[in-house]
């Protein structure tokens, strides 16, 4: 079993999720469980530091992204944050950057959760685009 571990700090209108060690299918269910427990509220926004993460592969990023989308239903935004060379390789690969703010440091996606001028996101899943 690969070792994890992850922390919070919960911030006003945000939570800080911290992550270390090796996210993949041994340990991915108990990151969402944790998460699920850690959130401040449900509108809360959320930022994954992943500093410390080595290793990431599909079952940990299933993981991060049902968190995020958890977040996003309820009005809220997740944002990761300090992606090492491996985790960024996999969020590289599959473009959920696109999808999912991706930021060099933790106090860059904490100022970006934080600010009024962002706009809203457009809902996930919709299948196509929307004209004007």
């Amino acid at each position: 079993m690969s070792w994890l571990t992850y922390a919070s700090q919960r911030l006003p209108g945000v939570t800080v999720i911290a992550v270390g060690g090796e996210l993949d299918a041994t340990n991915a269910g108990r990151l969402e469980s944790y998460v699920a427990e850690a959130r401040q509220g449900p509108d809360d926004h959320l930022v994954f530091d992943l500093t410390e993460v080595r290793f990431m592969d599909s079952a940990g990023l299933r993981a991060l992204l049902n968190s995020c989308l958890a977040v996003a239903r309820h009005g809220g935004s997740a944002r990761l944050a300090a992606l090492q060379t491996m985790p960024a390789r996999i969020v590289r690969i599959t473009r959920v950057e696109a999808h999912l703010p991706v930021h060099e440091t933790v106090e860059d996606a904490l100022t970006a959760a934080l600010s009024p001028s962002e706009p809203p996101r457009p809902a996930q899943g919709s299948g196509g685009t929307s004209a004007a």
